[in-house]
């Protein structure tokens, strides 16, 4: 049983899209969302996504809990996605993982963001090496569009094969996570407010998937923030412990308090925020400290699963089938939106 079973137009935003809501458990049960880029596969199996091998936080809450999110947002007036997902952690071969990603993803939207070509883009070998998190759906839940999200969301159940698991985990302790300058959580959610940017409010539903959901609008208010969320959101309650990112820039973390036609997130810390995803020119190019800080986290990583770090292609691998019709799709959508 795979997605191909879904309406065409629940296909279409499955096949098409760049970009996902990734969410996962921690240890101490707070369900987490970051923007990730997500590629389906060719026969609509499962949903791929990645995390850096030098920030591999993700991937080790998913192997840890495989129960995740996604929420997949069409373009204007197409589906609106949610799936309920059983994740598989692959990093037993982390050559492969690159050229995986590289055939995916490409490299040409953060190559422009940091203005250089492949021969330079193919030096940052700590962004391209890869942890990649295969999702097959156990539910998928879609809304006809986001207008349409006040309304329960249609369901499709799906089936997954009990050998539908994650690599074995590397050996030994996982590396720290690099210390990076941190603000109270008071002025980062200033710049959250100032950049208008869309907020996606994660909590758990009634089995214990964590699910993210689009706000309609977000106001500041002195104990964090103050949501309007659409009904038709798939939760347990709208109540209880949740994450408010701001595209992955400015993540928040605290209690969600269901006020009627609003949620209240009493906030109750920031999480770091990475300066690539901070500054995405920094992506290719990064500052001499963080570029030592991520060099170091590959290495240790790399030699717990006892591999090399990747070495990358003179020549970017050819695009998937479905990399290049999304390739194709965004520069349509580009195109339409400049006329």
């Amino acid at each position: 049983m795979t997605m191909k079973q879904l309406p065409e137009a629940v296909i279409k935003v499955l096949e098409g899209s760049f970009v996902s809501e990734f969410a996962t458990v921690s240890g101490a049960g707070v369900p987490i969302d970051t923007p990730t880029l997500c590629f389906a596969t060719d026969d609509l199996s499962a949903v791929g996504v990645a995390t850096g091998l030098s920030y591999p936080a993700k991937a080790e809450r998913a192997r840890r809990n495989p129960k995740v999110g996604l929420l997949i947002e069409g373009q204007p007036g197409e589906p609106v996605v949610s799936i309920r997902g059983i994740a598989a952690v692959r990093d037993s071969d982390l050559q492969a993982n690159a050229i995986r990603y590289l055939s995916e993803t490409g490299w040409e939207m953060v190559g422009a963001q940091a203005g250089v070509g492949w021969d330079k883009a193919r030096e940052a070998v700590w962004y391209f090496s890869r942890i990649i998190i295969d999702i097959a759906p156990e539910r998928v839940l879609w809304w006809d569009n986001a207008d349409a999200m006040d309304q329960p969301p249609h369901v499709w159940n799906g089936s997954i094969s009990p050998d539908f698991r994650s690599d074995p985990a590397p050996a030994g302790k996982g590396s720290p996570a690099p210390k990076w300058k941190q603000r109270t959580w008071q002025e980062i959610a200033a710049d959250a407010i100032a950049r208008s940017s869309p907020g996606h409010l994660t909590l758990l539903d009634a089995d214990g998937w964590p699910l993210p959901i689009r706000a309609t609008s977000v106001e500041r208010v002195d104990e964090g923030f103050r949501l309007v969320v659409p009904k038709g959101a798939p939760w347990a309650a709208r109540s209880g412990t949740a994450t408010l990112t701001f595209q992955g820039v400015e993540t928040f973390v605290g209690e969600a308090v269901d006020e009627g036609e609003t949620i209240l997130l009493n906030v109750e810390r920031a999480l770091p925020q990475n300066p690539l995803t901070v500054d995405p020119a920094q992506v290719l190019n990064p500052a001499e400290d963080t570029r030592a800080k991520l060099f170091s986290r590959l290495e240790e990583e790399t030699q717990r699963r006892g591999q090399p770090i990747p070495v990358l292609p003179q020549q970017p691998p050819a695009r998937t089938r479905l990399a290049q019709a999304r390739f194709d799709r965004q520069m349509a959508f580009e195109l339409a939106k400049g006329e």
